[in-house]
């Protein structure tokens, strides 16, 4: 038991070493200058196809969703006649 315990603690401590930590590239500049440049592209659609892709996605649920209901609440406002 103690043993388990002990080679779990030193594969935490591997796993976690700060030593070995990956240097990724700063992109913030590249992104400041994509979304500050005045290209007439609202901003919410400046980062390319997923933008776009989203927002269209957004809106046809958007759309969709009020359609659906308004017509729930027209079938609920008008119940069946019995008879």
């Amino acid at each position: 038991m103690l043993r388990s315990l002990l080679a779990l603690r030193q594969i935490a401590q591997r796993t976690i070493s700060t030593a070995s930590r990956r240097q990724f590239e700063n992109k913030v500049p590249e992104k400041q200058k994509l979304f500050q440049e005045d290209n007439g592209i609202p901003v919410h659609l400046k980062g390319g196809i997923a933008d776009a892709l989203l927002y269209r996605a957004t809106m046809i649920l958007t759309v969709g969703g009020t359609a659906y209901s308004m017509y729930q609440l027209a079938v609920a406002s008008f119940p069946k006649k019995q008879g």
